[in-house]
């Protein structure tokens, strides 16, 4: 590749990382609806044709930005880190309390909680959802299954139905009037399922 296509490959990786950053601050501070493309624009120091180029719907772009706070959120610490003997099982318990700490946090609850499911279909976001925590979740039960843990059966039905709850819980907290509150809740109740299973 010539130096002058680098620079430009660059430049565009740049406006397109620019316009993610603004429309992340702008959805998460007014949501969806009330960000106009033209605002992005501004915010991003870039033109309106510049957006367009990179994004051909305002939902495209919210993609972008929802598919990369899920990616921050998976740049914690995770279950694929540690070994067996059941320590990936009691991570993936830690790590679920840590989703629903993040569903107390404006940006998740705007952006991934409230937003996602109107702005990309019911159907579109749980795949997403599934995309980003379903595999971390089987190898989390098949971890505590192995080390007899939970009781021996299937990985992959559990783990669906674990990904539902974290869910449902994690749309509980962003809705509630009292977050915090249902944070607590949620905890309590997510516990006491998770120490049935063995």
């Amino acid at each position: 590749m010539t130096e002058a296509l680098t620079r430009r490959a660059e430049q565009a990786n740049d406006t397109r990382a620019a316009l993610v950053q603004a429309a992340r601050s702008l959805f998460t501070q007014k949501g969806f609806h009330g960000t106009g493309t033209t605002e992005i624009a501004r915010s991003a120091g870039v033109t309106r044709g510049a957006l367009q180029h990179h994004f051909a719907r305002k939902e495209d772009l919210f993609l972008a930005v929802f598919e990369k706070v899920q990616e921050d959120m998976a740049e914690a610490p995770s279950t694929e880190t540690l070994d067996g003997d059941g320590k990936t099982w009691l991570r993936l318990k830690t790590d679920l309390n840590h989703f629903l700490d993040a569903a107390t946090e404006p940006e998740v609850q705007r952006i991934i909680l409230i937003d996602g499911p109107a702005v990309l279909g019911w159907a579109e976001w749980r795949r997403l959802e599934a995309h980003y925590g379903l595999g971390v979740i089987e190898r989390g039960v098949l971890d505590g299954i192995n080390a007899g843990l939970i009781r021996r059966q299937e990985a992959l039905p559990l783990a669906h139905l674990i990904l539902s709850i974290i869910d449902e819980a994690a749309l509980m907290i962003a809705n509630a009037s009292d977050p915090s509150h249902a944070r607590r809740n949620a905890t309590f109740a997510l516990d006491t399922l998770l120490s049935s299973l063995d």
